[in-house]
């Protein structure tokens, strides 16, 4: 009897040992976008903690970086042995990252990168696909209307954005393709919708409007319609919510198509920092997602009616 009490025992400060902790800290839910990010944190947290039982993986959601660097500074307390993080504005909250960091804890940095993205900031960095995810929209743009006079509604002022601008002027380099304006539209359909409507006032001819999101992508068409404008042929924006690949299945013609940048690579890094955890393997770098085009013919590839984006 006392045998097997002791062997209860030891198996139950082996587990302890083996316990482990992941603190996921992302955006809050403020749009389309980031309630995806939500809810692939909370399902791939839940499919980790039934994969290792003696794992937790703490999610903490932030509206902004002052929020965030509490969060962070909770689930330091609480004791973390890995931290999964999607900043609300990288830049900010670089000092607390390294200071993670620095007790040993391996730290993933998903989608938005701060100015310096180097291991002394994260052992791992996952994204989709910046760069492209501009050069995508604007090579088809200029392929399809090599003429067009464009109007560009950007998101917000970080780093991640200036790197889809740059690509999407990479790809109309070359081209006829004249951009009449840019105008922050901080990735939200509200304000997207505002500076759309500025943009209608101001240009009595506009062929195509690129935004770099697909929340944005409702405000645009919604101040296109409320407008009566006929004039712009066609919208492109980028994410790949379910709503914008159905209208691209659907053959609509002001959304023939849609570039992927999908919410749910903050699982993916999620998976990446269990398995640097458990299995030891070696996944310490970068980690960069396609952006794909989505078009008709592909559509139906990308489109999961069940996703809250």
């Amino acid at each position: 009897m006392g045998a097997a009490l002791a062997a209860t025992m030891l198996a139950g400060h082996a587990l302890a040992a083996d316990a482990k902790t992941i603190g996921v800290s992302i955006p809050a839910a403020d749009h389309g976008w980031t309630a995806g990010v939500v809810y692939h944190a909370n399902r791939v947290a839940d499919l980790l903690m039934k994969e290792h039982p003696d794992l937790k993986v703490i999610v903490k959601t932030s509206p902004d970086p002052a929020t965030q660097a509490n969060a962070l500074q909770d689930l330091e307390v609480q004791g973390i042995d890995a931290l999964v993080i999607l900043p609300t504005d990288p830049d900010p909250l670089v000092n607390a990252m390294k200071e993670i960091k620095s007790k040993g804890t391996f730290v993933s940095i998903v989608d938005r990168a701060p100015s310096t993205n180097d291991d002394s900031v994260r052992d791992l960095y996952v994204a989709g696909n910046n760069p492209a995810l501009g050069e995508v929209a604007g090579k088809y743009i200029a392929e399809n209307t090599p003429d067009a006079k464009v109007v560009v509604i950007r998101g917000l002022p970080i780093p991640i954005d200036q790197q889809r601008q740059d690509g999407f002027d990479k790809g109309i380099e070359g081209s006829k393709v004249e951009i009449l304006d840019r105008q922050f539209g901080n990735w939200n359909r509200d304000d997207a919708f505002k500076v759309m409507q500025d943009y209608l006032t101001k240009y009595q001819k506009i062929d195509v409007v690129w935004c770099q999101d697909d929340d944005m992508a409702v405000g645009v068409l919604q101040a296109i319609e409320q407008a009566g404008r006929s004039d712009i042929q066609y919208v492109v924006a980028g994410a790949g919510s379910k709503d914008m690949i159905k209208k691209v299945m659907d053959g609509d013609k002001m959304i023939p198509v849609d570039v992927l940048y999908p919410p749910s690579m903050v699982g993916t890094a999620m998976e990446l920092t269990a398995a640097a955890l458990y299995d030891q393997v070696p996944v310490k770098g970068t980690y960069t997602l396609d952006a794909t085009l989505v078009t008709k013919e592909n559509a139906e590839n990308y489109y999961f009616p069940d996703s809250p984006f």
